[in-house]
């Protein structure tokens, strides 16, 4: 990492806000641009992590004739002598005689020279004959029915989750080639926080050291207990201290208050010193105007990334919705989140020329949000009871009956939203 460097200019003339979106499409693009390297996994361990190349077939699927029913796989039109049994796994002769018949089970591989499968719940057996009347719908799966061999079924870019992890066994795959998942770290700023009991003496309790973390895994990140650090001295020196240190090993460090420019927010000074470069410095947002990206260069001439987020606890949870999440599909080699919409219950007030990221519940079965209470940048109550946030664009306010885009909270990597 360059720490020597001579202060940035960038670093000492704020810009005016960025919009929103244009924040986010901002940290996306720079996130994809450092995508991070790929590794070959075994399939176990492949669960929330992201395809870095296209999952293809190695055979046909099936790969070749399988029976979908018990039952008997017949040639000639019957009564059908039997044979023999073909169990799944085995490799069966073929049928060379008209009405000649085995028994076969389902999975099995169909014999070459049977014309029908006949389910045995329909069939009738007696003196060594079978007899009855196949279904005019062929009763087993044609080899390539549902893929052929080299066939692309899903392209890079794909979250792994439990059902691409099935899809990719049934392919003949041990191993998926994934990006490597993010690694990240936690500085907690404060000199006013606890971190154990309650509130007291003008002290209050630090609530984003416990719970970043659990949001950044929830985005797929790795995140050890020694990789949350805090509450660093309200220092510059210790400061540029915790950011290099946690920058060695981290592709993202998340920062917790500290982002505005008061007597001791070290943050921009601390940013400045080690040579950074930003990406976004502050949002059109409310809340969580104070939010900022910037960008390093480590010694292996890779990217890595701070988040410095407000040191208010729901304004942090509106900057990792804003800029983390999608810094972090870039990295991994996703698509920018297409954000869902619903439909307001009730008014939602907006922000005059800021997007308003308003905390809301959802009823998916209708389609409908509802705003929640307790929702001050301070708080957590209405964080713990929502399911994401709405978007009020700047100029606008939300109406009921308007339908509005909603950044869900995230779910645990690989999860489906219902």
């Amino acid at each position: 990492m360059s720490t020597e460097t001579a202060p940035n200019a960038d670093l000492v003339s704020a810009p005016p806000p960025a919009g929103w979106e244009e924040a986010r499409s901002r940290v996306y693009a720079v996130g994809l641009a450092a995508a991070l390297p790929t590794v070959a996994r075994a399939l176990v361990d492949t669960d929330g992590s992201t395809l870095a190349e296209p999952l293809t077939t190695r055979t046909d699927l099936p790969a070749f004739p399988t029976s979908s029913v018990d039952g008997w796989a017949v040639r000639g039109s019957g009564p059908w002598r039997v044979v023999g049994r073909v169990l799944a796994g085995s490799t069966p002769a073929p049928l060379t005689e008209d009405d000649t018949t085995v028994e076969i089970a389902t999975g099995a591989m169909v014999p070459e020279g049977a014309t029908a499968v006949l389910r045995v719940e329909e069939s009738k057996s007696a003196d060594g004959l079978v007899s009855g009347v196949p279904r005019s719908t062929p009763e087993w799966r044609k080899p390539g029915e549902e893929a052929y061999a080299d066939e692309v079924l899903l392209p890079a870019g794909t979250p792994v989750d439990p059902a691409v992890i099935g899809l990719a066994a049934t392919c003949g795959h041990d191993t998926l080639r994934v990006r490597r998942a993010p690694r990240a770290a936690l500085l907690v700023f404060g000199d006013e926080l606890l971190t154990a009991g309650p509130p007291t003496a003008g002290r209050v309790r630090d609530a984003l050291g416990p719970s970043v973390p659990a949001w950044l895994r929830r985005y797929g990140c790795q995140v050890r207990p020694s990789d949350v650090v805090g509450p660093v001295a309200d220092t510059l020196p210790a400061h540029v201290a915790a950011l290099r240190s946690a920058l060695t090993n981290a592709d993202l460090v998340c920062t917790t208050g500290g982002t505005m420019n008061g007597p001791v927010d070290h943050l921009h000074p601390t940013l400045e010193a080690l040579g950074a470069d930003y990406v976004v410095n502050t949002v059109a947002v409310r809340p969580g105007f104070p939010m900022l990206l910037a960008r390093l260069t480590g010694p292996d001439g890779r990217a890595r990334f701070v988040a410095g987020l407000p040191g208010n606890p729901q304004s942090a949870i509106v900057a990792l919705v804003s800029l983390v999440a999608p810094l972090l599909a870039g990295l991994q080699g996703r698509s920018m989140p297409v954000l869902p919409q619903a439909t307001l219950a009730e008014a939602v007030p907006g922000r005059g020329d800021h997007t308003h990221l308003a905390l809301v519940r959802l009823d998916r079965a209708a389609g409908m949000a509802s705003p929640v209470r307790h929702v001050g940048s301070a708080m957590l109550r209405g964080l713990a009871g929502a399911d994401g946030f709405a978007v009020i664009r700047p100029g606008t306010s939300g109406e009921p009956g308007d339908r509005v885009p909603i950044v869900p909270l995230p779910l645990f990597p690989g999860e489906r939203a219902s």
